[in-house]
């Protein structure tokens, strides 16, 4: 996680504001959250907390809130901790992967397949997707902080898809991954499709909306999009690209098996981070945050675990003092 303390994002900067204005807000954020300790420390940095204050448009006690919510909800989950075993039956069919390539600009592709859902649990499909977002990350070059994410519809239909779930994965994507996604390709989507669409746009935000890309196979104009992320002689054939090798679970098994022995580094406290316990943090209920200038904002006070819908209340003594 080091490497992301010192990410400038050059892919995502907000060239609305100056940069000593974006600077001075990040710090602001910084001493209304308090000091952390171990992995939230690392979670912490100006990177991190700058992709909170774009989510929000540069609102510090939105983004101030909205990063409680992660902080509790990453306490509680622990998306760090999960391992290729955890996941590996919801993985089998290929419905979500990691695919071996990147975009033109380096970013981690995350390849999705709604014919090949395979499961009913709302748990385990979440789980499985946030393995998935925490492995892409893991992935991210040093330059970059997004990720590409591809949708194959081939063979789509509307059982393959659930409301909850598409809730549930909205929620947790956008208030505790945001500004992750840089483009999302839905590729050959049915007409079938389009009420489905219709229903999950209210689920999420507009930046979202803007970076959903429909791209069809005999429409040149659309896909243009692929040919100017993607080197297509990499890319699967199921997105006309040139490559059939196909999906095969046992090689991939083994790619995020060494992929989970990066883990721990990944999360490693250097450069004197944690030489010493930090201060223990204040509580990260968003409710404590300073008072809202926009009191309908109310969508980043929402932070149950998808594991769990009860309403979990951090106080100061459940809060570890040092994180290992």
């Amino acid at each position: 996680m080091s490497s992301e303390s010192n990410k400038t994002a050059p892919n995502c900067c907000d060239n609305s504001l100056a940069p000593e204005v974006q600077q001075g807000k990040i710090n602001e954020v910084k001493r209304l959250i308090g000091p952390q300790s171990g992995k939230l420390a690392l979670y912490c940095s100006d990177a991190s907390i700058s992709r909170y204050l774009r989510a929000r448009n540069w609102n510090v006690n939105k983004a101030v809130k909205m990063l409680k919510a992660t902080l509790k909800w990453r306490m509680e989950y622990k998306p760090e901790e999960i391992r290729w075993g955890d996941i590996a039956k919801e993985a089998e069919t290929g419905k979500i992967y990691r695919a071996s390539y990147k975009d033109k600009h380096g970013r981690p592709v995350l390849v999705m397949r709604p014919r090949c859902q395979n499961t009913k649990s709302t748990k385990g499909q979440i789980k499985y997707l946030v393995y998935c977002m925490e492995n892409a990350i893991l992935d991210l070059p040093q330059d970059q902080e997004q990720m590409i994410w591809l949708i194959d519809f081939h063979g789509f239909s509307m059982s393959n898809i659930s409301i909850k779930v598409t809730r549930e994965t909205a929620h947790v994507l956008q208030e505790h991954y945001p500004e992750r996604l840089g483009v999302a390709i839905l590729y050959d989507p049915p007409k079938i499709f389009e009420p489905f669409w219709t229903v999950a746009k209210p689920f999420l935000e507009p930046k979202t909306v803007a970076k959903v890309k429909f791209v069809y196979s005999d429409n040149p104009n659309t896909m243009s999009i692929m040919d100017n992320l993607f080197d297509m002689e990499v890319v699967e054939s199921a997105f006309s690209g040139k490559d059939d090798t196909g999906f095969d679970i046992d090689k991939y098994a083994e790619r995020m098996k060494e992929d989970d022995k990066r883990i721990p580094s990944f999360w490693t406290i250097d450069n004197n981070l944690a030489a010493t316990s930090l201060p223990t943090a204040p509580s990260l209920d968003p409710a404590n945050s300073e008072p809202e200038s926009d009191a309908s904002e109310e969508k980043a006070d929402k932070s149950s675990s998808p594991e769990d819908d009860e309403d979990h209340t951090l106080t100061d003594e459940s809060l570890p003092s040092k994180e290992k």
